[in-house]
């Protein structure tokens, strides 16, 4: 829960009655590998810090998964449409690794909003870094090699690089696996 409120003191001033609420409206949850968060076709209830681990995001198209989202620690995901509007959701996260979740459910995210100064500013910078992140992936689909992509993004994120599948890292990158493979070879030598 630490890791949740240095997260939020480090974009908004909070003060302890912000914070007891913060806590009371959050559960902290050991979560096991391959653990699906949510499925295709179901609301999202919550919104989710990732404290400790790695979750996927993905898409099951035609029978194919698309990884669209690798978190790692000390951010927020949550399939964004469905938890705000309540309607089923097109994503699956699941968790890659062993994780440690703080979950806010969404009548206690609406209830945030309600009762302190700082949350909606809080929500909109975070979601704006998000799409900002989107923004700039989109871009790269855009005007970066395969090879760039997968520099950038080890270099960006040695953990994810580390610590997750080739396929999914490829998936994620918009490439096969032995595409993605021939490029870590041509990296190494």
């Amino acid at each position: 829960m630490e890791n949740l409120i240095n997260y939020i003191r480090s974009r908004a001033t909070i003060s302890q009655t912000d914070i007891d609420l913060i806590k009371k409206y959050s559960v902290s949850e050991e979560v096991p590998a391959q653990t699906i968060l949510l499925e295709a076709g179901k609301v999202e209830r919550y919104i989710y810090f990732l404290d400790t681990g790695i979750v996927k995001g993905y898409q099951n198209i035609d029978g194919k998964i698309v990884v669209q989202h690798l978190v790692a620690e000390q951010d927020f995901f949550t399939s964004l449409d469905s938890f705000m509007s309540e309607t089923p959701s097109m994503d699956y996260y699941e968790t890659v690794t062993a994780a440690t979740l703080v979950k806010i459910a969404k009548p206690d995210f609406d209830l945030l909003q309600r009762e302190t100064s700082f949350w909606a500013i809080f929500v909109k910078e975070v979601t704006n870094e998000h799409l900002n992140c989107k923004l700039e992936r989109v871009k790269d689909f855009q005007i970066l090699t395969a090879k760039e992509r997968y520099q950038k993004f080890v270099n960006q994120y040695p953990t994810l690089a580390l610590n997750v599948s080739i396929d999914n890292i490829a998936s994620f990158l918009g490439m096969e696996p032995q595409s993605l493979s021939r490029i870590r070879k041509q990296i190494a030598f």
